[in-house]
């Protein structure tokens, strides 16, 4: 059995090339040559790729803002609907209890002008227990 690593010429990088054909230098010049250029073209797209994701980026943003807009603006409508509600129904409140402070008021002075004695009576005798819890 012949082993064709056994012989030492078989490990020479130039054995079997032809003095015509390209060398081994050469061949690995035209490797780095190669890589080199795929190593430019992979760094350029990559350029490329981080500009693209910045433009979606740039874009999602602006989705992002006009979205946050949108939904800013219709809170604020929702927002001025409901303090407009409160307001007019506060205002029917404050109405109505005005409303009815008059009517307790023309009523005191009818119950007054009917029985005018009993109230001045009963007016000094809050008066004097007042004086009493205010003397202690």
């Amino acid at each position: 059995m012949s082993n064709e690593f056994s012989d030492s010429s078989a490990l020479d990088p130039e054995a079997g090339f032809s003095k015509t054909g390209p060398s081994v230098k050469q061949a690995a010049d035209d490797l780095r040559n190669a890589a080199g250029e795929k190593a430019r073209d992979f760094a350029q797209g990559a350029g490329e790729s981080a500009k693209a994701l910045k433009e979606r980026a740039v874009e999602r943003a602006q989705t992002f803002k006009s979205a946050a807009t949108d939904k800013a603006t219709e809170w604020k409508s929702l927002a001025g609907e409901k303090a407009t509600h409160i307001r007019d129904a506060a205002g029917e409140h404050w109405q109505e209890t005005r409303d009815k402070a008059k009517e307790i008021h023309i009523s005191a002075e009818d119950y007054i002008r009917e029985h005018p004695t009993k109230c001045v009576v009963s007016a000094l005798g809050i008066g004097f227990v007042i004086g009493l819890i205010v003397r202690r």
